[in-house]
């Protein structure tokens, strides 16, 4: 796994800057248009959180829902326009399904529209008669 230059992840809940992550999620995400504040706290307080930093301040995020034993589902994963097409997305990711209190996973499941090539080269593999949905299973 690389680590870009200025770029950290991190699974500290006090670091993420949740007034950005409401914002996202609720404005430009294609997923949850109008979503409360209220549900995004309760999601993050009840979820595995990674936060992507630049000089401290909050440009990406993903969330795991999961009973870390058997199965995960990855939500809300974004990094802001500004740190595009840099590989952040692919490095957030890498780092989400190394995590190593998820190695004992069996299944991992996602949605997404328009994300395939993101997730493919991770083993995630589109579920047969719902593209929207990818799964790894071991």
């Amino acid at each position: 796994m690389w680590r870009p230059a200025d770029y950290l992840i991190s699974t500290d809940p006090d670091r993420l800057d949740l007034e950005l992550v409401h914002r996202f999620l609720s404005e430009e995400a294609y997923w949850s248009p109008g979503v409360s504040r209220e549900v995004v706290e309760r999601s993050i307080e009840h979820s595995l959180n990674f936060g992507l930093y630049r000089d401290g301040q909050q440009v990406g995020f993903a969330r795991v829902v999961t009973d870390y034993a058997t199965f995960a589902w990855v939500a809300d994963v974004f990094v802001l326009e500004d740190h595009r097409a840099r590989g952040l997305g692919k490095w957030l990711m890498e780092t989400v399904v190394a995590h190593p209190e998820l190695h004992t996973l069996r299944r991992w499941l996602l949605a997404t529209v328009d994300a395939h090539g993101l997730y493919a080269p991770l083993g995630f593999r589109s579920v047969a008669d719902h593209p929207r949905f990818m799964v790894i299973e071991g």
